[in-house]
């Protein structure tokens, strides 16, 4: 039941706020500072930094944010999730029943979806403290088992291999469990119970903020260098900070025990009552505060030596874009389709490759045509299977999305993004076939005349503007693109009309041959559509389709 609670509380707040955290942090600046504090926030909001660092490692790889804006995001994403960790430190586990009573009430039989996610928060956080309580009873028998005593006791941490061994402990249990939080709420009701120190639960705490980076480290794999660097500095980061609390590790237990005692007034966190410590939760929740804040601040004045050590780790390598790896799907994580801010963030980067694969497609035909070199020519058939799949894939990916229950901001947001798929397929099907026509013009040793070179020359170079406008752009929300869009498509459909009276004008002349002439027209229709379909892309990215 915790770990459930913990699941639809997090994404009933993604759901709620996920558009706009994501929209906060897309505009940070390269202040290192704000990015810090931004990060903070967004993840305390949602309660999850796997949701936020995810987010920041699509960002990097799609380039809407540097290495060293998403560096500074992650320290504050790191205070920020020990927010939930408070919380449940919190004794509040007798509103548990209520909030789950409203909760399920909001979320079944409400017909608002804002109301339907606020019930999801609410059963979600009735079902963290509710389960927290039934671990705390079933933990309690176990305390006077011999077999758990003597596993509990192995948590020695007055040497370094015992504290170690907590550690690697908590960074496992985090990995398994793919939650900080998760890791937190567990060590908080073995120790209430006694079965655990406070001083190995500090030591499980700082295992869980190795653990936490596993969730980057996955969300980078297969990404841009950049995105690499981010999450290996996230691991870096975690990583460093915690060896070097275990240096100074019985200091840094008296620390937390001091400044909590200061500003709490509680007694000390092995205080016994009525057989269960009630005090330990707050000390833990406030090691795990401490450690991540202290980390945060020390990293941020040192951010600088954290880029070259990350950088220097993660070397660049020749990014292959061969026709292979893009037949398959870069981005889209099916684990993440339950968290829409964070899918719809994946799927807008895949959308963006399949767009740099129509580009790609474009230039080469193009170019081929113009050298009249065939085995160049060829290669867009397996490019076109390679768009065909990316269709697939995207939209396969998107309808499994709206099906879940999201907000309409982001259902009209989907349905969007597979518009933007289809138009994208179709200009693909637009360059197939000017290839086709191109492949026909050379294998039966025709010629244009100067005058159609030049008109083709002309319409190739405004298609390919707008091509390049509408896949620069669609990553980018909020984006005024129609006023440009619309002169484009203007200019194409005049220059296609202007090209064909000039087409006629060399037939009637002798100046250009039938055959070729026929070829010409209808490229100059594939253009017109390639046009046609770029128009269709702007509207979806501007919102009005």
């Amino acid at each position: 039941m915790f770990l459930f609670g913990m699941k639809i509380m997090s994404e009933g707040l993604q759901k709620v706020a996920g558009k706009k955290m994501r929209q906060i942090l897309g505009m940070v600046s390269n202040n290192r500072f704000i990015g810090c504090t931004a990060g903070a926030l967004v993840t305390s909001i949602i309660q999850s930094s796997s949701a936020t660092t995810v987010m920041l490692v699509s960002f990097v790889d799609a380039g809407l944010m540097t290495f060293v804006q998403a560096i500074g995001i992650i320290l504050g994403a790191n205070i920020g999730t020990t927010v939930t960790a408070q919380l449940i430190a919190f004794k509040i586990s007798a509103y548990a029943l209520p909030a789950i009573a409203i909760g399920v009430f909001l979320k079944f039989f409400m017909k608002r979806r804002k109301w339907i996610y606020v019930g999801d928060v609410l059963l979600g956080f009735g079902l963290v403290f509710y389960g927290l309580s039934i671990m705390k009873t079933g933990f309690a028998p176990l305390k006077h088992n011999p077999t758990f005593i003597d596993l509990f006791t192995r948590f020695d941490t007055t040497s370094i291999s015992g504290i170690l061994l907590c550690v690697i402990v908590g960074s496992l249990l985090t990995m398994i469990l793919q939650s900080s939080s998760a890791t937190v709420g567990i060590t908080m009701a073995l120790a209430s119970q006694g079965l655990l120190s406070f001083h190995a639960s500090v030591a499980l705490i700082l295992g869980d903020n190795i653990g936490t980076t596993i969730t980057a480290e996955l969300a980078s794999v297969g990404a841009s260098i950049n995105a690499h660097r981010t999450a290996r500095a996230h691991t870096l980061f975690n990583v460093i900070g915690v060896f070097n609390v275990i240096l100074f590790f019985p200091f840094f237990v008296k620390f937390v025990i001091w400044l909590t005692a200061y500003f709490t007034s509680i007694g000390p966190p092995d205080l016994v009552i009525n057989g269960e410590r009630t005090n330990i939760a707050r000390y833990i929740a406030n090691s795990h505060t401490i450690f991540n804040t202290i980390n945060a601040s020390v990293f941020l004045l040192f951010l600088p030596y954290l880029v070259k050590l990350a950088t220097w780790m993660t070397p660049h390598k020749k990014e292959e874009k061969t026709i292979a790896e893009l037949i398959h799907i870069k981005y889209l994580d099916s684990k993440y389709i339950d968290t829409p801010s964070v899918a719809i963030g994946q799927a807008r980067s895949e959308i963006r490759r399949m767009g740099n694969a129509v580009q790609v497609m474009y230039n080469d035909v193009i170019h081929s045509f113009k050298k009249r070199n065939l085995d160049e020519l060829f290669k867009w058939r397996k490019r076109e299977d390679a768009l065909d799949n990316l269709q697939k894939e995207i939209t396969q990916f998107l309808v499994q999305v709206v099906q879940r229950r999201i907000s309409g901001e982001e259902s009209k947001e989907v349905i969007s993004l597979m518009r933007m798929v289809n138009n994208l397929e179709r200009i693909g099907d637009a360059i197939e076939n000017i290839a086709e026509l191109g492949e026909e013009l050379i294998e039966q040793s025709l010629n244009f005349s100067e005058g159609a070179k030049h008109d083709f020359g002309l319409i190739a170079e405004e298609s390919k503007k707008f091509i390049d406008l509408v896949v620069d752009s669609i990553e980018i929300e909020g984006i005024d693109i129609m006023p440009r869009a619309e002169k484009l498509e203007d200019t194409i459909n005049a220059m296609r009309e202007e090209m064909r009276g000039n087409h006629i004008m060399r037939l009637q002349s002798a100046a250009c041959d039938v055959d070729p002439g026929l070829i010409m027209v209808d490229m100059l229709t594939a253009f017109e559509k390639i046009g046609d379909y770029c128009y269709n892309i702007s509207q979806a990215i501007a919102g009005i389709k």
